[in-house]
């Protein structure tokens, strides 16, 4: 790793668990949902996996439902994440120091959400830090750029930008594997929801436990 700080001129950072920790949020609303159709699930633990991925495949994946059944779940959080588990979010110690400091080098900043876009802007607005991004990229309400390798690629086409001065911060392997599949480096984080064996198994450029290592990193 250099010494002098990585300088890369684009920094896209993922939101859940890079930025913010949404544990209690998205848990919630997951329980919520589940309940609604008539699964009882009492450990929110047990669903920190949501955090991150595409919502829908997860819980086709989780619980085997069809695809409408699975859209029915998604509705069903989404009912319940826009009027309260939006907020019960906090920002992660560091990160506002962090967005400042890249921004003063003159750095341009992107988040990368497989969120939905208007749920990522209204958080990164109530929790103060829409300002240091240039554009907030999440997915369409309908699905559309959920998956990171579509959402990557639209981000740098859109913003017409060189994947070789543009660097992809995420805690999960979907960041990762988004990132090489658009020829970008990709920094694992290892503060957020992604085990190490998952982080390490995709093979990123860089890998920081800590905010305060990726800071260093990134500043020098």
């Amino acid at each position: 790793m250099l010494g002098h700080g990585l300088h890369y001129q684009n920094i896209l950072f993922d939101l859940d668990g890079t930025l913010t920790d949404p544990r209690e949020g998205i848990t919630r609303s997951v329980q919520y949902a589940l309940a609604q159709l008539g699964i009882d699930e009492p450990d929110l633990q047990a669903l920190e996996h949501f955090i991150g991925p595409p919502l829908l495949q997860c819980f086709m994946h989780s619980y085997h439902f069809d695809e409408a059944t699975a859209w029915q779940a998604v509705n069903h959080y989404r009912a319940r994440f826009k009027v309260s588990g939006l907020y019960e979010n906090r920002v992660f110690e560091g990160v506002e120091a962090l967005l400042s400091a890249l921004g003063e080098q003159g750095r341009t900043l992107y988040i990368a959400t497989s969120k939905p876009t208007v749920f990522a802007e209204q958080i990164a607005r109530h929790f103060d830090f829409a300002r240091h991004f240039k554009v907030i990229y999440g997915s369409e309400l309908d699905g559309t750029r959920t998956d990171k390798v579509e959402l990557i690629h639209y981000l740098l086409q859109q913003e017409g930008l060189e994947p070789a001065q543009s660097l992809m911060i995420g805690d999960r392997k979907h960041d990762l594997i988004g990132a090489r599949r658009n020829g970008l480096h990709a920094a694992a984080v290892g503060y957020g929801f992604g085990s190490i064996e998952e982080l390490q198994g995709e093979a990123p450029t860089y890998h920081f436990q800590t905010l305060a290592e990726l800071h260093q990193a990134l500043l020098g």
